[in-house]
Order: C-alpha cells, then sequence, then structure tokens
C-alpha cells in the first residue's frame, strides 16, 4: 500500500481483543512495507558498520605503505557512502509510507466504527475521549508501527557487527561483544516506570480536552449564567496537572537518554584502554586498533533505536488498548446483518410498545418521558444500542437487516442533530432519492431567514448554498440549526422518517408553518414524529399516546384532548391538580389558541 492508494478499499476486521494484540493484528497487515523497511534499513545500518573497517584498512595500508590497499580502502569506503545514502534514503521513505498507512488504516477503522454506533458511541465512550483516540493516540500507534522495522534492522546489525568484530579480533571483540547487550539492556529496570508516567500523563491529557472540548461546545450558555471564568479555571488546573505529569515523564525519559550516552562513552574508554595495552604487547594492529574503536563509536547510532522503541511501544501501548477499546464497542442487537440486503416497505410496527405507523401517513407520538422517547426514536431505526425486540417495517425485523439497508429504510433524526462545518452546499450533500431537491427541503423546513443570515455572515458568497457554516452550526441560533438539520433530513427522502422533537427550538408560528410543509412534502411517504406540539399534532393524520412504554391511546389530536386526561397534561403541561380545577373550560380555551395560532401562521 503507497500512501496515493489511500484510502483503504477494506481496512480490515481488527483484533480488538487487547492493547498488544491489536498492534500485532496492525503490524501483520502492514507486512509488506514492513519488510520493505527492513531491507533498507539493513542497507542503510550495514553500510555505517561498514565504514570503520573501510577506515582501518586504510590506517593500516598507510602504516605498511601499501598504496594497493590503500586504493582498496577508498573504494570500499565509496561503496559504503553509496550504500549509506541509498538505504537512508529509501528506509525514510519506506518507514514514513509504514506510519501513515497505519494511521490511516486506524482512522478508517475508527471512522467506520463511529459510522456504525452512531449516537451510542458517545454514550458509552467520552467525546474528549474519541477526539484523542483520532488523532493523538492514531499518530502514536503508526509511530510505533514505522519504529518497528527501523529497531529490527539495528538489532540484526549489531549482532552482525559483534561477531564481526569477534571473528577479526577476538581480544576486543569479545569486549564489545559482551558490553553492547549491557547497554542495550541497561535501561529496561526504568522502563516501567516511564511507561506509568507516560500513561498518567496520557490520562490527565485525556481529562483536559474533554473539559476543553465540553467548555467550548457550551461557552454560549456559560457566559449566559456567567460561569465561564469557573470552567476556564477547572480547565487551568487540568492544564497545570497535565504539565506537572509531562515534566516527570520528561525527566524519565531524559534519564534513560542519558544512561544511553554514559554508558557507551564508558565502553568506548574501556576499549581504548584494553586496545592501547594489547597494542603494545603487541598482539593487536594500529588497524584493527581503529577498526574496533571506530565500530565501538558507529554502533551508538543504532543503539539509539533501543531506546526509540522502548519510547514508542511505552506511548503506544496505551494508545492503543484505547483504540481497542473503542473498535470493540458493539451494538446490542447487531447481527452482522443476517438477512440480505434489502430496502423493506410497508407499514412500520414496534412489538414492544404497539407502536405501529402506517404506509405513507403522518403520525405524530406523544411520549411524557423525554429520554424513553429517544430510545423509541433509535430503536425505530434498526439495531439499537440497548437489547430489545427488533422493529418490523413491512414484517421485516430491521435489526436482521445490514445496518446500511436499515439506515436507507429508516432515517431517524436526533433531538440534537449536528451540523458539520463546510458551505451549506456540503451539508445538504447527503445520499438521496433525487425526488427532493434542497430548495424544495429548504422551503418546507422555513430556511429562508437561516439563509439570509448566512449571507449576511459570508462576505464572499453571494449564493446562500456557498455559505459557509461554522463547527457545529454554533453561529446559527438553536431554531435555526435545528431547521437546516430537518432540510437535510428531508432531502434524503427515505422511505420512513423518524423525526425526535424537530421543532423544539423555534416559535409557534414557523412551527405552524413547518408542519405544514413536512406534511405537504412528505406526502405519501411514512413520516414519524415525536413531539408534544399541539401545532404538530394537529397536522398528523394519527396521534399515537404512549404511557408507561406501551401504546394507551390512538386517535385525532383534538379527540385526545377532550377524552384523554394523560395524553392533555402532556400536551399542555398541566399537573393533574390544575386539570382538575380548569376542567372543560381550560380544554375550550386551549382549542381555541390553537385554531388562532393556525389562523395567523
Amino acid at each position: 500500500m503507497q500512501i496515493q492508494d489511500l484510502p483503504y478499499a477494506d481496512p480490515g476486521v481488527p483484533d480488538a481483543r487487547s492493547g498488544p494484540r491489536f498492534l500485532w493484528w496492525l503490524f501483520r497487515n502492514q507486512l509488506g512495507g514492513q519488510l520493505k523497511s527492513l531491507a533498507w534499513g539493513l542497507l542503510h545500518f550495514a553500510s555505517v558498520a561498514a565504514l570503520p573497517f573501510c577506515v582501518g584498512v586504510a590506517v593500516q595500508a598507510v602504516v605498511d605503505r601499501s598504496g594497493a590497499r590503500l586504493a582498496l580502502a577508498g573504494g570500499l569506503l565509496a561503496l559504503a557512502c553509496v550504500g549509506n545514502a541509498v538505504g537512508d534514503t529509501f528506509l525514510h521513505r519506506t518507514a514514513i509510507t509504514n506510519w501513515i498507512t497505519a494511521a490511516a488504516r486506524v482512522q478508517q477503522l475508527l471512522a467506520r466504527k463511529a459510522a456504525q454506533l452512531g449516537s451510542a458511541l458517545t454514550r458509552r465512550v467520552a467525546a474528549g475521549e474519541v477526539v484523542a483516540v483520532s488523532t493523538g493516540d492514531v499518530e502514536k500507534i503508526g509511530w510505533f508501527v514505522e519504529a518497528w522495522s527501523r529497531f529490527t534492522a539495528a538489532l540484526v546489525t549489531i549482532v552482525l557487527v559483534c561477531v564481526g568484530l569477534v571473528v577479526y579480533q577476538p581480544a576486543l571483540g569479545v569486549v564489545v561483544a559482551v558490553g553492547l547487550p549491557v547497554l542495550a539492556l541497561a535501561v529496561l529496570p526504568l522502563l516501567p516506570r516511564a511507561t506509568r508516567r507516560a500513561d498518567t500523563q496520557r490520562e490527565k491529557a485525556g481529562r483536559a480536552t474533554e473539559l476543553a472540548s465540553d467548555t467550548v461546545a457550551g461557552l454560549r450558555v456559560l457566559r449566559g449564567i456567567g460561569g465561564e471564568e469557573l470552567f476556564l479555571d477547572r480547565y487551568r488546573r487540568a492544564s497545570q496537572e497535565v504539565r506537572h505529569a509531562a515534566v516527570r515523564s520528561a525527566r524519565m525519559w531524559s534519564l534513560i537518554s542519558a544512561i544511553q550516552v554514559l554508558l557507551p562513552g564508558l565502553l568506548l574508554i574501556a576499549v581504548v584502554w584494553y586496545g592501547v595495552q594489547l597494542a603494545r604487547q603487541g598482539r593487536i594492529t594500529v588497524g584493527e586498533l581503529v577498526t574496533v574503536y571506530s565500530s565501538v563509536m558507529v554502533l551508538t547510532y543504532p543503539l539509539r533505536h533501543f531506546e526509540e522503541i522502548a519510547m514508542a511501544y511505552s506511548f503506544s501501548r496505551p494508545s492503543a488498548k484505547r483504540a481497542a477499546g473503542v473498535l470493540a464497542l458493539e451494538r446490542a442487537t447487531d447481527t452482522a446483518g443476517s438477512r440480505a440486503a434489502e430496502v423493506p416497505s410497508g407499514d412500520l410496527y414496534d412489538p414492544d410498545t404497539g407502536l405501529l405507523a402506517s404506509t405513507g401517513r403522518l403520525t405524530a407520538v406523544v411520549c411524557g418521558d423525554p429520554d424513553a422517547a429517544g430510545r423509541l426514536a433509535e430503536r425505530l431505526g434498526g439495531h439499537p444500542s440497548q437489547e430489545g425486540t427488533a422493529v418490523l417495517l413491512g414484517g421485516v425485523p430491521l435489526d436482521d437487516l445490514p445496518l446500511d439497508s436499515a439506515r436507507t429504510a429508516v432515517l431517524v433524526q436526533d433531538k440534537d442533530p449536528v451540523l458539520l462545518s463546510g458551505s451549506l452546499r456540503s451539508l445538504l450533500d447527503v445520499p438521496a432519492s433525487g425526488a427532493v431537491e434542497s430548495r424544495e427541503a429548504l422551503a418546507a423546513a422555513q430556511c429562508d431567514d437561516v439563509l439570509a443570515a448566512l449571507v449576511q455572515g459570508s462576505l464572499d458568497a453571494a449564493d446562500p448554498m456557498d455559505a459557509r457554516i461554522t463547527e457545529r452550526g454554533r453561529s446559527l441560533s438553536g431554531g435555526q440549526r435545528q431547521r437546516l438539520a430537518l432540510a437535510r433530513s428531508l432531502i434524503t427522502d427515505p422511505e420512513v422518517l423518524v423525526l425526535d422533537e424537530p421543532t423544539s427550538a423555534v416559535d409557534s408560528h414557523t412551527e405552524a408553518r413547518i408542519a405544514q410543509g413536512v406534511r405537504e412534502l412528505r406526502a405519501g411517504r411514512t413520516t414519524v414524529v415525536f413531539t408534544s406540539s399541539p401545532l404538530l399534532l394537529d397536522r398528523a393524520d394519527r396521534v399515537v399516546f404512549l404511557h408507561d412504554g406501551e401504546v394507551a391511546a390512538v386517535g385525532a389530536h383534538r379527540e385526545l384532548v377532550r377524552t384523554e386526561p394523560r395524553y392533555r397534561a402532556v400536551v399542555t403541561r398541566e399537573t393533574e391538580d390544575e386539570a382538575a380545577l380548569n376542567g372543560e373550560a381550560d380544554l375550550t380555551d386551549v382549542l381555541a389558541e390553537l385554531e388562532e395560532i393556525e389562523e395567523k401562521a
């Protein structure tokens, strides 16, 4: 896989049982790139390791006054330099490719999992944690995958050089062969502590990121209640904790780095001292001493990769654990699509509550518990996050369909839909049947003032469709965001559209026009609206009232207001005592007020 070939057509099915298993799975799927990086790494490190031998031959040739051997040493030196340059260039190229492709694979897996889980993801994992996993953790995982092949090449080179030195000059070669493993293993006792400190830093950074995300998302509300300073102080304290943890972690890694510098220096001193003694005794030549000395100096370079791989694993292991934790999440009702892909049609029926939404009609659902309404709306879309009986569409269980088919058949708009940043054109560029144009959907959702506000807020956009929408639509009011989200849902024109409180943030006159626009645009299509607004309820073909998780009454809005006290209490927001006091007179006032609003609208 090359960078230009990204994204992957299929990133695969990860082994998410643990962090190390996930890293091993990722390594196996990057095996081709790893082998290329290993080959170029061996060429690079072998060329670097050959330089001392060439220098030793050249020095000895000068001592012996041998022009032929000096020329040979020069040719070998030039060849080693070429191998070093070529190997280093392509090692860097393949290593970066491994890093980017591994990170891209993980990001694709996370994006696919987020699409599968939908709103269930942020219920089970904090939003800040998801952001951290998708950004910083992905980079750390890619770093370890990229560093592994370079470490392997360095390890093989060190072993070969040690063997070569023992054969070339046994007396000094044994000292080097014994000393180098000691250098490589000397920092192992410090790694667990360094890993714990790195984990602590990462946890504190994750909490600070989550706090920052929550503060930014709620800044508008915080300013309204004068609480922004309180939350900013909390973030300052959290960021200071991150700083202290980062300093403690850096101290440990600096100690490891210092050891990696000190011990090779001590080994070099020992080799020089012992080598000088051997040279005085005539047991080795000056060229052999220079060769061994230079080899020890050069081997400090591949030895640095032992420290790097230790750091990479220490940082990537918790990152891989968190990524595996997200990738291991599943919806409670996932069946991997036991049925063939199809888009069924017919009545929408929920066996748990008895709710029936007839084909081609606008059904309004009234539920006194907003949380229960949200859970039911999610269940109507198929593959919910909680266990329960599958909803039937035309007699076909939605949970048995592949997730794509279920989402094509039934679209659920949450109570708090999210607007992605970008132009309005890109926001409305969603998979759709093509039967509903964007202007029709915007008109039905009463977005005229929203379009005007977008043009006014964009300096270089004369066409509202080219106007920019800020992150999560924060430059718009709650009602404007709600209407744009409704227009986006209407454009898709699904077989069944489920709307959870789609007009809770708009005024009554706009709400009445939206109710009429949705009814006209969705004529002949099945639409389910969870609401307690009299204006929407009065436009519905059928109203279903749920009480204690079951259908308690079915009928027209005005009929239920007259005949069902519990329904009237939910719709009019009156208590039982108020209902007893107000009686029929209050009911008459409610109906009169409703008619007055409709006439004005």
